[in-house]
């Protein structure tokens, strides 16, 4: 095929072309996402019950879903949550499963469920995927809001009047304004204030009028009339009869009127009514001011930069058309995915132009080098077609595959040129050495490729989502070496020849000429020399290595991920202490005051959140969420330092903690789970007890000097107790108590009004809002007498666990702690040896040490497997049991000088170092399988063993030294780190530097020894 194509290089030319403009468009239409598009197996069921404790909502409501939702198949774990009003079950399936029809499923269960279940609002499924994270936040904040009038009630007027209208703004107009983009799937919204309808009577005047409580409220709902759909016929035509409700605002349910024993009344004589915000739970702060904030979320189709320019041009409208509200983006997904991106890029660039330069000074001409540097982008266009053919998309995995083939794919074309080259010069014609010098190599060069790829099939054998994950990686090098592969053994010797026909010989560059490569051909003959006579220092090393793996890999930390760089974060806090939402935001404040110095935004959510998805968890009202975004990631240490010091002397009792900002790479990656998890589950005493499993963990604390294990979380409620005795003897029901006291407490919604899209409720109430004014001051009227309510119940308090945590094994409490200076294995045992002596428990441990060393653990018979499949392919092109063996004894010290390395700079044994390593066995041993290859074609010519093992490492240097500053040049851009694209990469790119390094070194030196030893006696038993 050559031959026929040497001559016709313009068809050459305009194929490449057509693949070329191909490419350039595939580029232009291929996704770019900051991860491939995976299935996420999780599964999370809410259950919402206001009126159940944590313990009652487990008992009642989790235990019995619970039971059911563990006999879904695909099922890996399940683990669930409960707190005062509400529960949360989350469901880990195996990766792969069918999780839209799980979805189904577990619905189906729940469905079933309900018959057995207390009267609650049906649990809410939702199914995790890539577009539950926001692209992004909106605050909405006002620009010149003012104060609150002096004297104003604050416990029923908590915002502006001002705020309540940007509060309906927001809800009513941006919200369906934002959603109306084609890129936007919905518009989560908290923060919001509603307005309601408070009613609240004279007690006195009821008391003048002989009226009860329950008879004013049938008054008022006597004016929420709503009539069936009625009918009435008038001749031939028909009419739809509807009838209005008299009461829509407060002025009308003001004008009601009363008919007392023929006297008539307007309920605004006997009551106040008014319109106000109504009590909140939880409330949104940017900047230090109250916000409303809105959750954008993306078509899972839609590209995040259109997305961004849609939002950021309707950003603009909404500041000219309401010039009074401010609007701020934050937490910008986009941003991270551009930055990273353009990262990656940047150092794929900044790799080639390094490879370049060493190929033009290697090389000694400009010609050849240009047709080098030509290759790379000829076969990263071809690659973005393949990759548009067969589904991939452009994200940080596919792009760190490109990254590592960009150093790659200039092998084969320097040892093409290189060969054809020297042929050449040896004293071939021009032609014969193209055709004779590109034959001799396409093999090898295949066989290189080949072994390559082959050690990224068994990443398919990883399991959970990174085996998902790392398929775009392992194809994006695959499709990079094969496209310049393709390009190298069709295009490059077409325009060697078109371009080098018009001269004689070879003739170098003068400038060039001067970086001359002879001088190092002579040293490494004298190197070489000295090996063979010193050839037990070789096997002293390969004997050296063996240990070391062994210690290296005891020693070297293990983690999922390596730590990544970030410039924001998350702050999780839980006061541990029954606090209202007013105090919390005093709290919150304080925590904002500190931060300001450091940060360039920051956004708080306090207690309960009005998403309809879980975006910030599940918040109580003691509880706050705060997000800080800084310059840079030390500001961001400072800052989180100065955080840890303020709590523990303010408030040592406060449990908090502190997370990545929430993009879809953590959602995925993230440790969700502490180093060590000790489950304590009840033996003693039949559930679990708070003062029982403090007493525990002060025994497992004491253990462990130094090490942080959070205080059993507990809550104090103030429990009332009804006095039978004292009810029967006034008369009064539990009927009658629940209806005072729901007035009281202003829970007593009498009726909605619908105003448009909105609804405002009615409620019936007091204007106190203090527990023990409001127990004082209520009275029951029984029998035209007023019975206190104070004499009616006793007031005592009951501590109990905040949360109630339950898996498949029941429930237990989860101990966390953190394995820093400890050996796992030691504390497990001294755990176990404490739960043991107190009796009152037993123990099992989970966390992320197991998940870690599991993953490892297939990463290391991922390692095995690739190199039985190297050996294989090795055995194959050689026709040698033997040769195989030599290749691949130098894997074993460059896998020794790649985890010391790891080591010494302070890395760990991670996915990604791990990955490293075996990508590390399929490109070292390029270099070695051609001078094997060489070595055995000078044999057959007719060299003896040694002469030919020189020869060929004289013939080979160059190559194999170009090929190998190439690859290790291409990922030196990664060191640099500062960001979530070069932190992922940078273990990697430590592993990869030092095995090529070790790598070269040893197929230079060692690998022509071993070889050596091998075929010596078979050379002498011939003579």
């Amino acid at each position: 095929m050559l031959r026929r194509i040497l001559d016709r290089p313009i068809t050459v030319t305009m194929a490449l072309l057509v693949v070329i403009v191909l490419g350039i468009v595939s580029m232009r239409l291929l996704p770019i996402s900051l991860i491939p598009e995976v299935d996420i197996p999780y599964i999370t069921v809410q259950v919402s019950a206001p009126d159940l404790s944590a313990r009652e909502i487990d008992e009642t409501v989790v235990k019995p879903l619970r039971q059911q939702l563990i006999q879904i198949h695909s099922l890996e774990d399940i683990q669930s949550e409960s707190r005062d009003g509400s529960g949360n079950i989350r469901l880990t399936f195996r990766q792969g499963a069918d999780i839209d029809y799980l979805f189904i499923e577990v619905n189906e269960k729940i469905d079933r469920s309900m018959g057995a279940l207390r009267e609650i609002e049906r649990p809410k499924v939702l199914k995790s995927s890539a577009t539950d994270i926001p692209a992004f936040y909106i605050n909405m904040t006002l620009r010149n809001e003012s104060a609150l009038p002096e004297g104003t009630d604050t416990s029923l007027f908590p915002v502006t009047e001002q705020f309540t209208r940007m509060s309906r703004f927001a809800s009513e107009v941006a919200v369906k304004r934002i959603e109306q983009l084609d890129e936007v799937a919905m518009v989560d919204i908290s923060g919001c204030v509603t307005p309601e309808i408070l009613v609240i009577p004279d007690q006195e005047a009821l008391r003048r009028m002989g009226m009860s409580e329950s008879e004013f409220e049938s008054c008022i709902t006597s004016a929420d009339i709503r009539l069936g759909s009625l009918t009435i016929r008038d001749g031939e035509y028909r009419y739809s009869v509807k009838f209005q409700s008299f009461a829509s605002d407060k002025e009308d349910i003001g004008d009601i009127y009363i008919n007392r024993e023929g006297k008539l009344y307007q309920v605004k004589d006997i009551a106040r009514v008014i319109e106000h915000p109504a009590k909140r739970s939880g409330l949104v702060r940017s900047e230090g001011r109250d916000a409303v904030t809105m959750a954008v979320i993306k078509q899972s189709d839609a590209k995040m930069a259109d997305l961004k320019r849609s939002i950021t041009g309707l950003m603009d409208q909404f500041e000219k058309d309401y010039p009074d509200v401010e609007f701020e983006i934050t937490r910008d997904q986009t941003e991270l995915l551009e930055y990273s991106i353009n990262n990656l890029v940047s150092n794929i660039i900044a790799g080639v132009v390094l490879a370049c330069i060493v190929i033009f000074l290697f090389m000694q001409d400009f010609r050849s080098p240009t047709l080098v540097a030509f290759t790379i982008p000829a076969a990263l266009v071809f690659s973005m077609l393949v990759f548009y053919a067969i589904g991939l998309t452009v994200n940080i995995i596919s792009l760190s595959g490109l990254v590592l083939g960009v150093g790659m794919m200039v092998d084969n074309t320097i040892v093409l040129i290189d060969n054809i080259t020297a042929r050449w010069q040896r004293g071939d014609p021009l032609r014969r050495a193209v055709l004779k010098g590109t034959s001799e190599v396409v093999a090898p060069m295949l066989s290189s490729v080949l072994t390559t790829c082959a050690v990224f099939i068994p990443l398919i054998f990883v399991s959970g989502i990174a085996g998902a994950m790392f398929y775009d990686q392992a194809m994006a090098v695959t499709v990079v070496l094969l496209t310049a592969y393709v390009v190298t053994v069709t295009v490059v010797p077409v325009y060697y020849w078109w371009w080098y026909r018009g001269f004689s010989s070879f003739r170098p560059n003068p400038f060039l000429e001067k970086f001359s490569f002879s001088r190092v051909i002579g040293k490494y003959e004298s190197g070489l020399m000295w090996v063979f006579r010193h050839r037990w220092a070789g096997w002293g090393l390969f004997a050296a290595s063996i240990a070391g793996i062994a210690v290296c890999f005891i020693c070297i930390p293990k983690e999922k991920l390596p730590e990544i760089t970030y410039t924001d974060m998350i702050m999780k806090v839980d006061w541990n202490d029954h606090l209202s939402l007013e105090q919390n935001t005093e709290r919150v404040k304080d925590i904002e005051s500190l931060a300001q110095g450091h940060v360039t935004q920051f956004t708080s959510m306090v207690g309960m959140q009005q998403f309809v998805l879980s975006h910030s968890g599940d918040p109580s009202v003691s509880e706050a969420v705060l997000y800080f975004k800084c310059p840079d990631a030390s500001s961001l240490e400072e800052l989180r330092r100065a955080i840890d010091a303020f709590l523990a002397r303010g408030y040592p009792e406060a449990v908090y903690s502190f997370e990545a900002s929430g993009n879809i790479f953590d959602m995925v990656f993230a440790e969700k789970e502490p180093d060590l998890v000790a489950r304590l589950r009840p033996v003693s005493v039949p559930e679990l007890d708070a003062g029982l499993l403090e007493s525990v963990r002060a025994k497992v604390a004491g253990r462990f000097p130094g090490m942080y294990i959070p205080e059993v979380a507990l809550k104090k409620d103030m429990l009332y107790v009804a006095d039978p005795q004292m009810m029967a003897l006034y008369g009064v029901t539990y009927s009658d108590l629940v209806d005072v006291l729901e007035n009281a407490l202003n829970s007593n919604s009498l009726f909605n009004i619908v105003q448009g899209d909105e609804t405002l409720p009615v409620v019936m109430g007091v204007d106190t809002r203090d527990i023990h004014s409001i127990i004082d001051g209520t009275s029951i009227w029984k029998d035209g007498h007023d019975i206190p309510v104070n004499v009616l119940m006793k007031q005592t308090y009951d501590e109990d666990l905040k949360t109630m945590t339950a898996g498949a094994e029941g429930s237990f409490y989860p101990l966390c702690m953190d394995l820093s200076g400890y050996s796992a294995s030691e504390v497990m045992a001294l755990v176990r040896e404490t739960v043991q002596r107190d009796g009152n428990f037993e123990v099992s441990f989970s966390g992320s040490y197991f998940s870690n060393r599991k993953m490892i653990g297939e990463l290391a018979v991922v390692l095995a497997i690739a190199l039985i499949l190297l050996y294989l392919i090795l055995a194959s092109q050689f026709e040698s049991l033997v040769q195989p063996l030599i290749i691949m004894s130098e894997i074993v010290i460059d896998i020794f000088g790649a985890l010391l390395l790891l080591w010494v700079c302070g890395a760990t044994i991670n996915l990604m170092s791990m990955i490293g390593l075996v990508v590390v066995c399929g490109i070292v041993i390029n270099d070695s399988i051609l001078k094997i290859d060489t070595i055995n074609r000078l044999r057959k010519d007719g060299f003896r063993l040694k002469h030919a093992i020189m020869e060929a490492g004289q013939r080979r240097l160059k190559a194999i030294v170009m090929t190998s500053l190439t690859t290790i040049l291409s990922v030196c851009p990664f060191l640099g780190r500062g960001n979530m694209g070069d932190d992922l990469q940078y273990p990697m790119s430590l592993v990869i530097i030092a095995g090529m390094v070790v790598g070269t070194t040893i197929s230079l030196f060692f690998v022509p020894i071993v070889y050596y030893e091998i075929y010596k006696k078979q050379e002498n038993t011939e003579k």
